[in-house]
């Protein structure tokens, strides 16, 4: 077993501000709100804090949060890149630092407005005057009408229904499941709202094969995190959770949204590179998880990212989904906070707050004798993953 970080460090402190789509302040007022909570719950002095981490997009600079908090010497800070995509990465770089002895305080945030001050779904990116690698990419895309993320996923979507024979109904039980927890979690965008599944097929066309109802929220709000050694976790006020296991991972032939050149474009091979190093660190395997946070910004990348992980055969997540084991009473019900698709998008952060709360067993939707709980992060990108175990 590849024990480097595994059950040093753990989540010690979790806090939210409401999720919105106008939230009526700035992202730095976020953020210190969702920080200020987390380290009230840990029960720990905002000067102690002596590292941050978070992921690209965010616009809230960790030395402005550090002066406000009245830190003193901070010995660490990450942003990781790929957006969603290193949802989970925050969370492995702060283990690493604490693991390491670089630092023994971490603060973990995603802060943003992406309703009320910008929108990822727009298509038009400025792409044009800022010629970097990265945006020139996307104009062997964008003439041929690829000018969003939905319009990105479809291709994929559309061939792994070609291969597996997977329906835009298979899609729709994913939806309909996250707004079901949705509908039970007072927390969630979407409270009180689940939708059918005549519902998902009766909403608009986004980018064939998706529908409205396939692509996640576009939220304002903050989540943070405080991260130490496990060791002094057992002495705070909270029981703690430990990171069992931290992974990224990249894999031949990527690109950003746009890995269409490989051979074969079904499956996400950079999951499966996260998920081959989260089983070697932790020792455990697809049976051992009684739940799992699967990132799920649109619909149809959940189904190979659950062959990825095991739990389903290449080509047959689809029976998986039609079984059921997915939803509330299912053998593993995936995104019991409603997801990104029926909580809100806090690009994946609040994924990781929804698995804390369930190996603490303080989920609004908590499953039955929670010991361990896989989260992944964004696909179609460099991604990354966690398992989050009982201490």
């Amino acid at each position: 077993m590849n024990d480097s970080i595994s059950g040093k460090a753990a989540i010690v402190g979790l806090g939210a501000t409401e999720f919105s789509k106008n939230s009526g302040r700035t992202e730095l007022r976020l953020a210190m709100e969702a920080t200020l909570d987390a380290l009230k719950d840990a029960g720990i002095d905002p000067s102690e804090v002596d590292g941050f981490s978070s992921y690209s997009v965010d616009k809230v600079p960790e030395y402005e949060i550090a002066r406000l908090l009245g830190c003193k010497d901070v010995k660490f800070f990450s942003q990781i890149p790929h957006g969603g995509g290193a949802a989970c990465a925050p969370i492995m770089h702060a283990a690493m630092a604490v693991a390491t002895g670089v630092c023994k305080t971490v603060v973990v945030y995603r802060a943003m407005n992406e309703r009320s001050w910008y929108r990822f779904g727009t298509g038009s990116y400025g792409f044009g005057s800022t010629p970097i690698f990265e945006n020139t990419n996307y104009g062997w895309y964008m003439p041929h009408g690829f000018h969003t993320p939905a319009s990105w996923v479809g291709m994929f979507a559309q061939r792994y229904m070609h291969e597996y024979g997977a329906t835009s109904e298979d899609f729709g039980k994913i939806a309909v499941a996250a707004r079901d927890f949705a509908s039970t979690n007072p927390a969630a965008f979407f409270y009180e709202k689940p939708i059918t599944l005549a519902d998902h097929q009766s909403s608009k066309w986004i980018c064939e094969p998706l529908h409205l109802l396939d692509c996640c929220q576009e939220s304002d709000g903050a989540v943070a995190m405080i991260i130490t050694s496990s060791d002094r976790a057992k002495d705070l006020q909270q029981k703690p959770v430990t990171i069992k296991a931290g992974s990224q991972g990249i894999s031949q032939g990527q690109q950003i949204m746009t890995s269409y050149y490989r051979e074969d474009i079904t499956g996400l091979p950079e999951m499966g590179v996260v998920a081959k190093e989260l089983y070697a660190q932790s020792g455990l395997g697809p049976e051992d998880f009684q739940t799992a946070i699967i990132y799920d910004h649109f619909t149809p990348f959940v189904l190979p990212q659950l062959e990825e992980f095991g739990f389903a055969p290449r080509g047959q997540a689809k029976e998986f989904i039609r079984a059921g084991h997915h939803a509330r009473g299912g053998k593993l019900p995936i995104n019991t906070h409603g997801g990104q698709l029926g909580e809100a998008y806090i690009h994946g952060m609040n994924g990781v707050a929804e698995a804390v709360r369930q190996v603490r067993g303080s989920s609004v939707n908590q499953v039955d004798n929670v010991e361990n709980v896989l989260v992944t992060a964004g696909t179609g990108v460099p991604t990354s993953g966690l398992i989050l175990s009982k201490a």
